[in-house]
C-alpha cells in the first residue's frame, strides 16, 4: 500500500479513533505531534499533521493534531515539526548486559565463541554490578535508538528489572536456565528455582516487566530439563524464550543427541504448549515452519548476529507467508556489536532480497511491521503495544527527517526503513512518560554510566591480557 493510499484512509479511520474522546477542562498528560502520524494499525494509516493524545500512560486518541488541540489541553506538548511519529521499536531478543563484552570476541564461529571466550569470561567476570552497568548501558543505547521494549536473557534478572524500573523501559525479562555453572547458578536445577523465584518476585509487581523464562538452548540443556522450565512456566503463566535452529552446528549436535531437529525435540516434548519466542530459527525445515505458525510461535530474527556469525539466512519470508509470528531483534552486543534496530531492519529486508533474488519480496512496510506491531504479536504483546491505537500503552517516538539524507522524502515508510538511523530518533515515550527529549536522556545518568562502564571494563582487558600471557 503506497502513501497515497494509506492517508486516503485518514479521514475513516480518525472518526474511530477519537470517537470515544471527549472535551474536558481537566488537563491531559501529554500530546505528541508529528507532520505524520505512521499508525502501524492493521490498515496502515498514516496522518499527516497529526497527533497523539495521552493519559495516565494510555492513547486516549490519534488524528490530526488541530483535532486533538481542540479536543484536549495537555500539561506537555511535543512539537512535531518536521518529526514523524511512530510506534516504539521492539526487539525481540536480547543479552543486555552483555554491552560490557562488546568487542571482546570477534570473527569467531559460534561454538568456539561461546566456549572458549563468552562462557568462560562471564563465569569470571559476571556478577550482580556487571549486569546493572552493562544493564543501564543498554538501555541507554536502547532508547537513543528508539526502542521501547525488549525481551532480555542473561544472569541476575532481577538487577535487569531494577535497571528496567528506573530507566523507565517495557520489558520481558528471562531467568536464564543453561545445565552448568554459570555466574548466578550451578546447574539447570538450581537455574529453574532461582528462575521460579524471580518469577514470584516481579510477577504483577510493575507492569512495564513481565519476569520469563529463560532456557538457552537444547545444546546446554536435556529433553527433560526443557520439561522441566516449561512445567514451570506453566505453572507461572509466563512464557519462555529460548534459542532455536540458530546454527549448522545446532542442527547436527541435535539430530545426533536426540535424533531429530531442534524443533521435531520441541514438539515432541510438548515445549510449545505454552507460549514461545523463539530466537533465531536459521534452520527450520519445510515441515517445521507450518509447526511454528499453528503453535503460535514467536520467532525472532536476528540478522546482523546470524549475519556475522555465519549462522545463515532464516527463511523469514517463507515463514511469513505461512503465517509465523516473526519480530526483530538485536541478540547481544557481543554478537552484533550495537543494539540499533533500523540497522536490523534494513539488514532483514535486504538479505531476503538477495537470498531469493526478488527485490518484492520483505517490503518495507512488512519489515517496519516486524520491528513495531508485529514484533509485539511475537513476544505475546500485541494487544498492549507495537501500534498506535487508541487504549494502548503509550509506546512511542519522535523521529526527525529534516537531516540531508531525508531530503526529499516521497515514502515516510520507505525512508524508516532504507534511510532512517539510530541518530534520527528525537523523543521516546514508554507508557506516556518521556524518557528522551530533543535526544536529552532523561531517565538515566548517562555520564555515570559511561564512567562506571569504562571503568570495568578497563578492569576485564586488563585480567584477559594478565590470563593470555
Amino acid at each position: 500500500m503506497n502513501n497515497t493510499a494509506r492517508i486516503c484512509l485518514f479521514a475513516a479511520a480518525l472518526l474511530a479513533v477519537t470517537g470515544c474522546a471527549e472535551n474536558t477542562d481537566d488537563r491531559i498528560d501529554l500530546i505528541v505531534e508529528g507532520d505524520y502520524v505512521v499508525t502501524m494499525d492493521e490498515p496502515g494509516t498514516i496522518i499527516p499533521n497529526g497527533a497523539v493524545a495521552i493519559d495516565d500512560g494510555t492513547i486516549l486518541a490519534i488524528g490530526a493534531a488541530a483535532d486533538i488541540h481542540s479536543n484536549y489541553s495537555a500539561v506537555e506538548t511535543l512539537n512535531g515539526d518536521r518529526r514523524i511519529v511512530m510506534p516504539g521499536l521492539v526487539n525481540g531478543h536480547s543479552h543486555a548486559a552483555m554491552t560490557l563484552l562488546r568487542g571482546v570476541a570477534d570473527d569467531l564461529a559460534l561454538m568456539d565463541w561461546l566456549n572458549n571466550y563468552i562462557f568462560p569470561a562471564e563465569v569470571e567476570f559476571v556478577d550482580a554490578e556487571f549486569v546493572r552497568i552493562g544493564t543501564e548501558l543498554a538501555c541507554w543505547e536502547m532508547i537513543r535508538g528508539g526502542t521501547t521494549t525488549f525481551v532480555d536473557m542473561y544472569y541476575y534478572p532481577d538487577t535487569i528489572a531494577d535497571v528496567v524500573v528506573s530507566c523507565g523501559m517495557r520489558a520481558l525479562i528471562s531467568a536464564t536456565v543453561i545445565d552448568q555453572r554459570s555466574p548466578d547458578a550451578e546447574d539447570a536445577a538450581d537455574s529453574i528455582n532461582k528462575g521460579s523465584n524471580f518469577i514470584e518476585r516481579w510477577q504483577g509487581r510493575n507492569s512495564r516487566i513481565t519476569p520469563i523464562f529463560g532456557p538457552h538452548a537444547n545444546y546446554t540443556l536435556n529433553a527433560d530439563q526443557l520439561q522441566a522450565t516449561r512445567a514451570a512456566a506453566m505453572q507461572f503463566g509466563v512464557p519462555i524464550s529460548i534459542h532455536v535452529a540458530e546454527s549448522p552446528f545446532e542442527f547436527q549436535y541435535s539430530q545426533d543427541t536426540f535424533g531429530m531437529t531442534s524443533i521435531e525435540l520441541l514438539e515432541s516434548i510438548g515445549f510449545f504448549e505454552g507460549p514461545t519466542i523463539a530466537a533465531h530459527v536459521v534452520w527450520p525445515t519445510d515441515a517445521e515452519i507450518p509447526i511454528l505458525a499453528e503453535r503460535k510461535v514467536g520467532v525472532i530474527h536476528n540478522p546482523t548476529s546470524n549475519m556475522k556469525i555465519a549462522s545463515g539466512i532464516a527463511p523469514v519470508t517463507e515463514m511469513l507467508e505461512a503465517g509465523v509470528r516473526v519480530g526483530l531483534g538485536t541478540d547481544g552486543a557481543a554478537s552484533n556489536n550495537d543494539l540499533d534496530m533500523w540497522e536490523e531492519m534494513r539488514l532483514a529486508a535486504l538479505l531476503q532480497k538477495v537470498e531469493q533474488m526478488n527485490p518484492e519480496v520483505l517490503s518495507a512496510e512488512t519489515v517496519l511491521r516486524m520491528a513495531t506491531s508485529g514484533g509485539a504479536t511475537a513476544i505475546g504483546l500485541g494487544d498492549e503495544t507495537g501500534s498506535l491505537e487508541a487504549g494502548k500503552r503509550a509506546d512511542l517516538i519522535q523521529v526527525t527527517f529534516d537531516d540531508v539524507h531525508h531530503v526529499p522524502t516521497y515514502d515516510v515508510i520507505s525512508h524508516l526503513v532504507y534511510v532512517n538511523d539510530e541518530q534520527d530518533v528525537a523523543s521516546v515515550i514508554v507508557d506516556g512518560v518521556v524518557l528522551m527529549k530533543d535526544r536529552e536522556m532523561l531517565t538515566i545518568d548517562t555520564d555515570r554510566v559511561a564512567a562506571e562502564a569504562r571503568e570495568l571494563a578497563a578492569r576485564i582487558q586488563k585480567a584477559l591480557r594478565e590470563r593470555n600471557r
